[in-house]
């Protein structure tokens, strides 16, 4: 390969490598296993070690991990915290054991091996024998504090008491949360119509970084040690410090082993090949260090890992099965997402029933065809991918599979840019997800702030017509009694072909009878899903008898729904039952068959059936009809809405402005925007060239105002915001200069100021004729360099050439030329 050559597959690596680590860091997806990332990476090593011209500051290969999360302040780890090399064969294995004999010149050595357990790396200082401070992985350098967080987990021990504590020591671990915790978690979370998480590593990295402590608190998370670091420990080798730190109390993984040859270690690597699938968390390898202190620095390091240690890897496992159907998934960005469903098959632990697709390419890729079979792979994901087709067991005559062109959720043809991968909705407007999207944004803390309107709440007032824009929710305020009940799912209801309502055997049967727990319902309906309707409602009637639970009164009510259904003309549906045969057993005293089936064709929910007919229902009869129900909107969830609702009026322009979601107008951007004209109308009415003064402008944002103030939709959307309330205008005073030193500057601060809080700084700034801006690029004058600094962005800045000066220096300057 040649020198020209090498850079451009360098930059290339560098591209997908950094593509990759965004999307698992930033945004918890992934698109290619750990074994494809590893070897990525192991190229662009081997690259650069070749010919080291071309190895950049910024390159994946010297960074550890994540970028620090500027919510947090920020620490700088006394011992850094440095990455292993990684392995996924017994070859590269002997000559790892081979390097090390050779480094020491003999063979009088012997290994310590423990499980790579997938958590989330982290740092805990104790002086006088006390937790002082718990800092995670970061970039190696530096972390994220995140102590009070850390407190919560129960096994971790706050206090250290004994004999001979050192004065001052570090322990580092892996948190995790456990699997049953994960399930239990994402089994609530389903129960109450909420997003799942997406897998314990992920959750457990969320949970770290939560700001209320009393959620992380709840997360019950755990956390295994494996290091003991600091001056005077008292010992010689791992396995000693493996044993001290056991015995103060710290939570050690009993899966660890001392090894005496490489013969050993493989054995052992062996072992829990199969075994690790019965851990409480996922473990993707084993870790072997030299067990002796003297020898490990004895080996030392290369520029950014141990040459004592390595990581052994497994390759992820990989399973056989068959293409049931594909489901097309929507995003709210309207980028359209396929899913595989698989026939279930179990792997790596789980039983697995659906696999990623990514997009078009990747079934061509695939050569996909209908009835496949198809070999799965499943890393830490809880979707899984498909890695290949099994041609020679592709059913006879099947047919290619064809990419939808119609978006599944609002029908509108889709639409492929050129160059990108996906296909999208461009139905922006009205295409449910998408209308989530935006009203997501708009409700965020960094825009209008409205608390207690998670997704799942949003997607219910869509779903049930009750927003289809922005401003729809302060019309919410006149029909908060209309919400008190609203279900926030609608999975357990079905359509007749004539439009009757129906709902699951599961939930009618929970309703109709008393003392009869849901899960007993559940079970007992799996275990007879061979069964004609009537004949399981017979069958039920011999379990109710069985159990004894006020078996003459529930025997009755069951009886009385055989009769209902055999008496009515609604069509047949196999595990549901039609709505108004269900709600005229119940509330048949008030209100006649017919007119209930009239409600149920207008309405998709028992509630909006119960709000429609208007009855004077209570008590017992109340509770009956919320067994049928789904979750709901409870009175203090709608309290809070209203008070949020309420509460956003009092916003300022530029956060509105930044809520409308105005496409390549950020946080930042809006804030410019606002302080330039002043008001909604002025940027309305601003011509290209007025907006292209406006520092920070250009063409693609003055096309983007353009084509947003030429919509008619928006505009009817603003009036109805404004007649709500919310500000259009800047309506403070505009605050005097002190001075005009930091005219025509642009500046960001950065760590921490020991003179001045974070909004202190942006109105020094402001007060003395600077723009605060809040992300590093070259457009800056400076930034003002406070304790801590987070290195990416000092690196980044480094990179562009932006000065850095001290704060002294900023406050000398300002003290200058005051007015």
């Amino acid at each position: 390969m040649t020198a020209e050559q090498a850079q451009a597959r360098i930059q290339e690596l560098t591209r997908e490598i950094n593509y990759h680590n965004h999307l698992y860091y930033q945004e918890d997806k992934t698109e290619i296993s750990d074994f494809d990332f590893d070897k990525l990476l192991e190229e662009l090593i081997r690259l650069e070690s070749e010919f080291p011209q071309f190895l950049l500051p910024d390159s994946p290969s010297q960074r550890v991990g994540g970028t620090i999360t500027k919510e947090f302040e920020t620490a700088q780890h006394e011992y850094r915290m440095l990455s292993l090399g990684n392995t996924y064969s017994e070859e590269e294995l002997l000559a790892f054991d081979e390097r090390v004999a050779k480094g020491l010149e003999h063979r009088n050595y012997e290994y310590f091996c423990e499980m790579k357990f997938d958590g989330v790396a982290i740092s805990l200082v104790y002086e006088n024998g006390r937790l002082v401070r718990a800092v995670t992985r970061g970039d190696g350098t530096k972390g994220d504090v995140v102590t009070e967080n850390i407190k919560t987990i129960r096994n971790i021990p706050l206090h250290i008491s004994g004999e001979n504590i050192p004065e001052k020591f570090e322990v580092r671990g892996e948190i995790f949360l456990p699997r049953k915790e994960f399930d239990k978690i994402n089994a609530e979370r389903e129960a109450n119509g909420e997003a799942l998480l997406a897998n314990p590593r992920n959750a457990a990295s969320g949970t770290v970084k939560m700001q209320d402590s009393s959620i992380v608190a709840k997360r019950r998370l755990n956390c295994y040690f494996y290091q003991l670091l600091g001056d005077d420990i008292g010992v010689s080798t791992h396995q000693e410090a493996i044993k001290l730190i056991e015995n103060w109390g710290f939570n050690v993984s009993q899966t660890y082993a001392k090894c005496r040859t490489i013969k050993e270690v493989l054995a052992y690597i062996d072992y829990w090949r199969e075994k690790r699938f019965e851990l409480p968390l996922d473990t993707d390898g084993v870790v072997l260090k030299l067990n002796d202190y003297d020898q490990r620095e004895e080996l030392g390091f290369t520029a950014k890992i141990p040459r004592w240690a390595i990581a052994y890897k497994y390759k992820a496992e990989s399973a056989e099965s068959r293409l049931l159907s594909i489901t097309y998934q929507v995003g709210r960005t309207g980028a359209i997402t396929p899913v595989a469903n698989l026939s279930p098959v179990h792997l790596a632990g789980t039983t697995v029933k659906r696999a990623s697709l990514h997009n078009a390419n990747e079934i061509l890729r695939l050569d996909l065809h209908e009835g496949d079979a198809v070999l799965v792979e499943k890393g830490g994901e809880i979707i899984p991918k498909i890695t290949a087709v099994v041609e020679a067991s592709r059913p006879p005559a099947a047919k290619p599979i064809q990419y939808i062109d119609h978006c599944p959720e609002c029908g509108t043809a889709l639409e492929r840019k050129e160059g990108e991968a996906k296909h999208f909705c461009p139905n922006t407007k009205s295409c449910p997800p998408q209308v989530l999207g935006k009203i997501e944004h708009f409700l965020h803390k960094r825009a209008m702030d409205i608390d207690s309107l998670g997704t799942e709440r949003i997607r219910t007032l869509i779903d049930q017509g009750y927003i289809k824009d922005p401003s729809d929710l302060y019309d919410l305020q006149s029909k908060a009694d209309e919400l008190l009940g609203l279900e926030m799912s609608q999975d357990q209801y079905q359509k007749s072909d004539d439009g009757i309502l129906y709902i699951s055997l599961t939930k009618a049967l929970f309703a109709l009878t008393e003392q009869i727990a849901l899960s007993a319902i559940s079970k007992f309906l799996e275990q007879n899903t061979d069964l004609p309707l009537e004949d399981v409602l017979v069958q039920f009637q011999s379990f109710i008898r069985k159990i004894n639970k006020k078996t003459a009164q529930n025997i009755g009510s069951v009886q009385r729904l055989i009769d209902s259904l055999k008496a009515t003309n609604f069509p047949k549906m196999e595990e549901y039952i039609p709505v108004p045969v269900v709600l005229h057993q119940l509330i048949g005293n008030y209100v006649d068959l017919d007119k209930i089936a009239k409600a149920s064709l207008q309405e998709n929910t028992v509630h909006r059936i119960m709000l429609k007919l208007n009855l004077p229902i209570s008590g017992e009869l109340e509770d009956r009809i919320k067994k049928l129900k789904a979750n709901t909107f409870q009175e203090g969830v709608i309290s809070n809405m209203m008070e949020g609702i309420k509460s956003s009026k009092e916003q300022p322009f530029e956060k509105v402005l930044f809520a409308l979601g105005i496409r390549n107008i950020g946080e930042n951007t809006a804030q410019i925007l606002a302080r330039h004209f002043k008001s909604l109308e002025n940027l309305k009415n601003a011509n290209g060239e007025q907006l292209l003064e406006v520092n920070g402008v250009g063409d693609t944002l003055v096309t983007s105002i353009f084509e947003y103030f030429a919509d008619e939709d928006n505009l009817r959307m603003i009036e109805k915001l404004k007649s709500h309330g919310l500000n259009f205008e800047i309506l403070e005073e505009e605050k005097a200069l002190q001075s005009n030193v930091l005219e025509d500057m642009k500046i960001l601060a950065s760590g921490k100021l020991n003179n001045f809080k974070r909004d202190e700084i942006i109105d020094i700034v402001e007060a003395n004729g600077g723009q605060y801006v809040k992300s590093v690029s070259k457009a800056l004058t400076f930034i003002i360099e406070g304790e801590d600094m987070g290195p990416s962005k000092k690196e980044k800045a480094e990179k562009l050439g932006v000065k850095l000066i001290s704060e002294e220096e900023f406050m000398q300057m300002i003290s200058k030329n005051q007015k």
